[in-house]
C-alpha cells in the first residue's frame, strides 16, 4: 500500500553497479573536490583549536591578559573559535553548493537513468515490471 514506491526505489538501487559508479571520471571528480576542500580547511582547524589549548596550558600569562573589564585573551580567543566554526560551516556549505551539488546532481540523474546498471539487470526491470501489473 504505502510502502510500493519505496519497494520500486529500493528495487531499482539494487541493479546499480556502485564500483562502476565509484570508478567513473565524474565520481573521481567528485571525490577530488570535496577532499581538495575539506583536508586543508579541516588541517587549519585542528591546528587553529590545539594552538588555543596549547596556549590555554602553557601561557597562563599571556591568557589571562585583560582585555577590557573582566575580558581576558582567553575569552576573545575561545569565542572566536566558536565563530570560526560557524565561518568555515558556512564556507563549506558555499562551496558544495556551487562546486559538489551540480557534480553530484549530474551524477545521481546518470544513475537513475540506468546508465551503472549491472550487467543482467536490464532484463530483470522489465520482470519487476511485469509482476507490477499482475499484482
Amino acid at each position: 500500500m504505502g510502502n510500493d514506491a519505496l519497494s520500486a526505489e529500493q528495487a531499482t538501487l539494487e541493479r546499480v553497479d556502485y564500483p562502476a559508479v565509484q570508478a567513473s571520471p565524474e565520481f573521481q571528480k567528485l571525490r577530488r573536490s570535496h577532499r581538495s576542500f575539506v583536508f586543508p580547511v579541516l588541517g587549519a582547524c585542528l591546528v587553529w583549536y590545539l594552538a588555543y589549548v596549547l596556549l590555554a596550558v602553557y601561557a597562563h600569562d599571556f591568557m589571562s591578559t585583560r582585555v577590557f573589564g573582566s575580558v581576558n585573551v582567553a575569552m576573545i580567543l575561545g569565542l572566536a573559535q566558536v565563530v570560526t566554526t560557524f565561518a568555515v560551516t558556512m564556507w563549506y556549505v558555499s562551496f558544495a553548493n556551487r562546486k559538489l551539488d551540480p557534480v553530484a546532481e549530474n551524477l545521481r540523474e546518470e544513475i537513475e537513468r540506468g546508465e551503472f546498471e549491472k550487467a543482467g539487470a536490464a532484463g530483470t526491470a522489465a520482470v519487476d515490471g511485469a509482476e507490477e501489473t499482475t499484482r
